[in-house]
């Protein structure tokens, strides 16, 4: 019998609601095309300059197969389109905080090793510095959005896309194991912009106030505008932070700058983000270690690297909201400052928690569960 198409200006044509979407729906609606990826092989300095080149924060480290494990046991391959073969193995992802680590443990103060010794070391030796590089993930193409969201509210802040996947009866959902002719990276902001791309489906969320949704976190450390570059990046490497919170010292506490601090009911002066470095040519980053943060982010928004990235100053222009903003404004202020928190201040206009990309996925999800199908 003949099929019978359905005219999208038929009034039987219903087109698909955003939960029914899938992972290869969201990438179809994404620009970025090329993984950004590095070779085993790569000097730390050949991956910040990837990192830099191409504005990301984290790159898939890539090897020859069969010679290694994958980050978290994954086997993660690429293969020849044309034979079948595999011809690369992702054996792990590598973060900005991975690098800031090792220069911020392995930094001594000796003239010229900082660029011939430290810098010129193999990438694929500081894989899983930092908890989030510790494993390695996929998501399948044909796993709901539901599920994607999911995945992307547990701590998980980015996984690999199979394209034209060669392997057989894959579940859709998180996989340790795959192959495919190619991927793409997705990330929690891809699919906030996804989401926001469909907001008149969430009008029942969107005009909520955060604090209702739960998406306050109230436990918030960061470190003093007194805290060196290098004691910062320590704090953030031993806690899994990729950004803190400033807080002006003040002479009423005795502190430790060395340490974080609990922020809360203090008065916030910037952000201090491992993106921040991203954009410091590597001649003047070891100089950069012993500023205090305030110093190094005001010296670092003069460089023509920061200026034609059109990075923000955190010192000058920080990312707030209310308890009581609604998501909506909060949603807006991620994306359009491309920040992956908006610290949220109360009405004395202290610090009084933060809310993450996580939360905003979590708690969307969870509406969207509880809104009638």
């Amino acid at each position: 019998m003949q099929a019978t198409r359905i005219d999208q200006k038929s009034p039987e044509y219903q087109p698909q609601r955003l939960r029914e979407k899938k992972v290869r729906d969201l990438m179809a609606d994404m620009k970025r095309i090329r993984l950004v990826e590095v070779p085993y092989t790569a000097s730390l300095a050949d991956t910040m300059n990837a990192l830099m080149a191409n504005r990301v924060s984290a790159v898939p480290v890539a090897a020859p197969p069969g010679h290694w494990i994958g980050a978290g046991g994954s086997m993660i391959l690429e293969s020849d389109k044309q034979t079948g073969a595999a011809r690369k193995h992702y054996i792990g992802m590598v973060t900005l905080l991975d690098v800031l680590s090792h220069i911020a443990v392995n930094h001594v103060d000796q003239a010229g090793e900082f660029e011939r010794k430290m810098m010129q070391v193999p990438v694929s030796s500081i894989i899983g510095h930092c908890l989030e590089s510790l494993s390695l993930w996929t998501l399948n193409s044909n796993t709901g959005i539901l599920d994607c969201m999911e995945v992307l509210s547990k701590g998980i802040h980015r996984a690999l896309i199979p394209v034209d996947s060669n392997m057989e009866n894959v579940a859709a959902g998180v996989e340790l194991v795959e192959c495919a002719f190619s991927y793409r990276m997705l990330t929690q902001m891809d699919l906030l912009k996804f989401l926001k791309a469909h907001e008149s489906e969430l009008k029942g969320i969107m005009g909520r106030p955060v604090r209702q949704l739960g998406a306050v976190s109230d436990i918030v450390f960061g470190v003093t505008d007194q805290t060196k570059v290098i004691h910062a990046i320590k704090c953030m490497n031993m806690a899994s932070l990729n950004a803190v919170p400033i807080i002006e010292a003040t002479m009423d506490i005795e502190e430790d700058r060395s340490q974080l601090i609990n922020g809360k009911d203090r008065k916030l002066v910037g952000t201090f983000s491992s993106t921040d470095l991203r954009v410091c040519p590597l001649s003047q980053l070891e100089s950069c270690l012993h500023l205090n943060i305030i110093d190094f982010i005001e010296k670092l928004s003069e460089t023509p690297l920061h200026k034609a990235c059109n990075m923000k100053n955190s010192t000058k222009e920080l990312i707030t909201c209310h308890p009581e903003s609604p998501l909506q404004e909060v949603l807006d202020k991620a994306i359009n400052n491309c920040v992956h928190r908006v610290w949220v201040l109360d009405e004395q206009g202290m610090l009084a928690g933060l809310v993450s990309l996580t939360d905003i996925i979590h708690a969307i999800r969870v509406w969207m569960l509880s809104e009638p199908a």
